[in-house]
């Protein structure tokens, strides 16, 4: 029979072992480092030895400091790099040359799609800027938030970025979940699954988010575990039209999983939907993504165990002005086999690499995926995703922008690439030349409710 002492000893360590298992906040001498050597997200403050990397300087915070003053939100935001200049452009002649810093699905692309497939390298600018009080926010929340049992939700924050000096993978997966993109926001954007030789259907969306998470004085017991209510409508072509989601995604997983509902057009009922997570087919997407894939990568990371690789320098799509364009038409972009990439545009960023692997015993159609994040935004920018023979099977590409008037840093387009079925799925052309995003709606919790659905669904 052990001692007292051991058991004490091993008791401790148990617990030991449990608060590393669980996430602890960061001290207040760690948060201090937040505006200081970091920025007030968590990024490195300097730039890189080499200079290819700036310092960042707050970003682009304004309409005026991306030097358009005179804008007015509501519509496409103009590009303020259009005059860079191309550093270089990398193909299947010399990536070997640039392979460390590329990501693994980039090099498959290159490699598969030899004759066609590069990718246009500009001048690095950290970009990413969001309201002072999501500063604030982040910097209050550090020292409190942790994370729930198994790392299946957030506890003790509201308002900020969770874990901004992270130490785990899997806080890296929430603070991509629960970055700053909007405090709400109404999309019109179409999706289309390209087959090889470039032939698609534009499926249409109208969708709704409004982050209870991020409005103005909220605290933790008003949130009720709900992070956000997510609304999304098919309403193109007209035998897809009519359908409607509607998602309460919630904070602590582990009190309660995500909530969601569809109305049914041809049935004109609401049901609850269970199956509206992890790799269940996304919407009207051909099975080229997974439900947990839509904005990059949504949902519970329970199935999954995390590791934090590290931090790294690699390229990544950045800026996306030019696919987000007044002027760009989906014919300008789509093309077989991957889209037209004189319109994306890529830079070297400092990215949190991130590897999730499925647990013994649970079922998912990625075994692995190693996420690049964006140490700037908490934005995922490219997802490599692995089949159960341990080989790449897709790749995700998000390219973001930041919306200088607002400020926040979003994607504009969402690319999954299927590298066996040689297809691809790009979601986020915008249809009016004249609007974007607007993120001037105002909802409130009853807007979002199965019997608003139902109104929704019936007028």
């Amino acid at each position: 029979m052990p001692s007292v002492s051991l058991k004490l000893k091993s008791g401790a360590l148990a617990a030991i072992l449990c608060a590393a298992t669980a996430g602890a906040a960061v001290s207040p001498q760690e948060a201090a480092r937040l505006g200081a050597d970091l920025t007030p997200l968590g990024a490195e403050m300097a730039g890189n030895a080499a200079g290819t990397i700036p310092a960042w300087d707050g970003g682009l915070n304004s309409s005026a400091k991306a030097g358009f003053p005179a804008f007015k939100p509501g519509g496409r935001q103009p590009d303020p790099y259009a005059g860079d200049k191309l550093l270089y452009r990398i193909d299947a002649t010399n990536v070997a040359k640039y392979a460390d810093v590329l990501t693994e699905g980039h090099k498959a692309l290159l490699k598969q799609y030899s004759g066609t497939y590069f990718l246009n390298v500009y001048p690095t600018h950290r970009s990413a800027a969001v309201p002072q009080r999501i500063y604030d926010g982040t910097k209050r929340v550090a020292t409190t938030a942790t994370l729930a049992s198994g790392g299946n939700g957030v506890l003790g924050a509201v308002g900020g970025v969770p874990f901004p000096i992270p130490k785990q993978g899997v806080e890296v997966f929430w603070n991509h979940v629960l970055r700053y993109h909007a405090d709400a926001a109404k999309r019109e954007f179409g999706q289309a699954a390209v087959f090889p030789n470039g032939t698609y259907e534009m499926v249409k969306f109208h969708d709704e988010t409004d982050v209870i998470y991020y409005q103005p004085g909220a605290k933790e017991a008003d949130l009720h575990n709900v992070i956000l209510y997510y609304i999304q409508e098919t309403t193109a072509p007209a035998r897809l039209a009519g359908e409607i989601l509607l998602v309460h995604e919630t904070l602590d997983q582990t009190k309660e999983k995500r909530l969601a509902w569809i109305y049914n057009a041809g049935q004109r009922r609401v049901r609850r939907a269970p199956d509206v997570a992890f790799d269940n087919p996304g919407t009207a997407a051909d099975n080229l993504r997974t439900s947990d894939q839509l904005d990059i990568y949504n949902g519970s990371p329970e199935r999954y165990d995390w590791k934090l690789v590290g931090k790294k320098e690699i390229i990544v799509p950045y800026n996306a002005y030019k696919l987000h364009g007044a002027k760009t038409r989906p014919g300008d972009v789509i093309r077989p086999l991957h889209i037209n990439q004189d319109q994306a545009r890529y830079e070297l960023h400092r990215v949190w690499v991130v590897d999730s692997v499925l647990k013994p015993g649970q079922r998912h159609l990625y075994k692995r995926r190693t996420l690049y994040v964006d140490e700037d935004s908490w934005q995922i920018l490219a997802v490599d995703c692995y089949d159960n023979r341990d080989q790449l099977y897709r790749f995700q590409e998000g390219h973001g922008i930041e919306y200088y008037d607002q400020p926040a840093f979003w994607t504009t387009m969402e690319l999954t690439y299927d590298l066996s079925q040689r297809r691809y799925l790009a979601l986020g052309f915008e249809d009016d030349p004249n609007r974007s995003i607007d993120f001037s709606i105002k909802r409130t919790a009853q807007d979002y409710t199965p019997a608003a659905l139902q109104v929704r669904g019936t007028r």
